[in-house]
């Protein structure tokens, strides 16, 4: 995954070459920085130098200081922004792609893993540029620096130093492999952990209606353990690899400091300035090597983040395939149809089977049909939720897949059994298509949706607040402004899924008014079971297991298809009761 991360830095060259020059000036201070601690001693201490002759130096000195700090400063800044910017980028790409997915794979899976991958995978690679990669260039730059000029005064410390280097790079390899193990154990326990306490919540209700909420606290314990074990496992490997480099370091530093004493003391061969410069040095050479080492554990995590986000982007799901070209149309609502659409799920479930049928201007066409006929299938595809697998759909004769995705849907109003709400005021609820429209139109489109004596007797009005999902709200009232939302949208075709199911007889005659005024200046392909809806429908359409079984008007259907008859039946026999 380490490519993926850089495939995702390499178009930041500039910043790059910043860092390249950076670790050249940030090597090139540590080593004036020596000399000029050196040169400030030895004058001092032993030449005995007046206090005005080192006031130079001494600024010299204050001057190197500063340009060190602020220099790391700007290259940890720099990856800073490209941590941010490569983030971006990512969550763009993750967001597209969960965008793209058809209605069924976006449903597939936990949300909480998508959510725990969108944040918090997304956020563990940040290390990686904001971290890592400066470190990378700084330990490229300065203990080559660094061993120069050791080796130019001292040779023999110079070949200690190559001798131990290896020793550090060697162990957090080492380590390394072991810390993407175990980061990868993590991030799939935080994963799971995400995704069942996301599920849990949000069906926190039916839990407690059926008394699984012990159970699924247990679950929740257990997930919640897991994660806990396998962070402390990375932890322990990070501070076993922390103190294995320090002691590794220190034991190199002492080899040096050794051999310059014995070089210093007892042989004098030596003077009391180059010792002294040497013995500056050596602490930064392997400090620099360590620094990549600690950065190093953190960018195996960011790995193993990359490769959980790589997976995600790689996995192939079903997709709708969308066009350039915008809805031929003179604002009239489009002509809709199916050419042999077909569409299963699964191989060896349900089939959706070689649909033929035109939804002519201003129509409104009820689909009927038992329980499982596929009648909601054949909304998603209409809408373009779901692609067809075999056959087309056309839109005035152009394809829909030639067609240009937000031009298609913003002709277009869907509303569910159980339209969504998000969290947020009622207002914004309403405006969330129609992001341009006036309070005047906002209310309008209320009062269309017989919503607006409801929001009136509300203290804070339209500024209310709603839960998610509409938390606060009866069924009828989210119908009521998901109806709203159409009429501030003035849609040419308009799609109901049974949106009357399970509501009062008064709500369900005021959601019906609205219906039938949204339609009058738009197509209407409503998936009916109220007998009253079917028999004012222009083009009725009947199914059964996923195949078009009989279409026509209500009298048509009424002498020639036997299910339809069973149907009205039925229809009647209920009203009767």
């Amino acid at each position: 995954m380490k490519n993926e991360l850089k495939r995702y830095a390499s178009g930041f060259k500039l910043t790059h070459l910043f860092m390249i020059f950076g670790a050249f000036f940030i090597g090139a201070s540590i080593i004036a920085q020596a000399f000029l601690i050196v040169d400030i001693v030895n004058k001092v201490f032993v030449e005995k130098t007046s206090f005005a002759e080192i006031v130079p130096l001494l600024i010299s000195l204050l001057l190197v200081l500063v340009i060190r700090p602020f220099l790391s400063y700007l290259m940890g800044r720099a990856g800073v922004t490209m941590a941010a910017t490569v983030k971006q980028r990512i969550r763009k790409a993750l967001l597209g792609k969960f965008s793209r997915e058809a209605l069924l794979s976006s449903r597939m899976g936990q949300s909480g893993q998508k959510v725990s991958i969108l944040l918090d995978a997304v956020d563990e690679i940040d290390a990686y540029y904001s971290k890592y990669m400066p470190q990378v260039f700084k330990t490229a730059v300065i203990p080559i620096f660094i061993l120069i000029a050791v080796s130019t005064q001292h040779i023999e410390t110079g070949l200690i130093m190559m001798v131990t280097a290896p020793f550090i790079p060697l162990f957090y390899i080492i380590i390394g492999i072991r810390t993407q193990k175990k980061s990868e154990e993590k991030l799939e326990q935080m994963t799971v952990f995400s995704g069942r306490f996301l599920d849990t919540i949000q069906g926190l209700t039916t839990l407690n209606l059926f008394r699984q909420s012990k159970k699924y606290r247990t679950i929740m314990e257990e997930s919640s353990l897991n994660y806990r074990d396998a962070t402390i496992e990375v932890l322990k490997v990070a501070f076993v690899s922390s103190l294995m480099l320090e002691l590794i370091s220190m034991l190199s530093i002492g080899i040096i400091a050794l051999e310059i004493g014995l070089r210093l003391i007892v042989f004098n061969s030596m003077t009391f300035a180059t010792a002294f410069f040497l013995l500056i040095l050596a602490p930064e050479f392997y400090l620099s090597l360590k620094e990549l080492g600690s950065a190093f554990h953190t960018g195996r995590g960011s790995m193993s983040a990359m490769s959980k986000i790589s997976q995600e982007l790689r996995n192939e799901k079903e997709e709708v395939t969308w066009g350039d070209r915008p809805i031929r149309s003179n604002e009239d609502p489009p002509t809709i149809t199916l050419n042999n659409v077909s569409y299963q799920y699964n191989e060896g479930e349900f089939e959706l089977s070689k649909l033929n049928f035109k939804i002519e201007p201003y129509s409104k066409t009820a689909v009927i049909g038992r329980s499982g006929s596929g009648k909601s299938t054949l909304l998603n595809i209409i809408a373009g939720l779901l692609p067809p697998q075999q056959g087309e759909i056309t839109i005035n004769e152009d394809p829909l897949t030639s067609i240009e995705e937000e031009s298609w849907f913003s002709q277009i109003s869907y509303i569910s059994q159980n339209p969504y709400l998000f969290t947020g005021t009622i207002a914004e609820n309403i405006c969330i298509g129609s992001k341009n429209a006036s309070q005047l139109e906002m209310e309008e489109a209320a009062e269309k949706a017989g919503i607006s004596s409801f929001v009136a007797s509300l203290e804070n009005g339209y500024e209310t607040i709603i839960g998610e999902s509409g938390r606060g709200l009866s069924g009828g009232e989210k119908q009521r402004l998901a109806l709203a939302r159409a009429f501030l949208k003035k849609p040419n075709v308009i799609l109901f899924d049974e949106p009357t199911t399970g509501l009062d007889l008064y709500t369900e005659k005021v959601l019906q008014t609205a219906i039938n005024s949204l339609s009058e200046n738009a197509s209407m392909i409503i998936v009916a079971h109220r007998l009253h809806t079917i028999r004012k429908a222009d083009h009725i359409i009947v199914m059964d297991q996923g195949k078009l079984i009989a279409e026509g008007t209500d009298n048509s259907l009424y002498e020639s298809s036997e299910l339809y008859r069973q149907m009205v039946s039925a229809q009647t026999e209920e009203v009767i009761l």
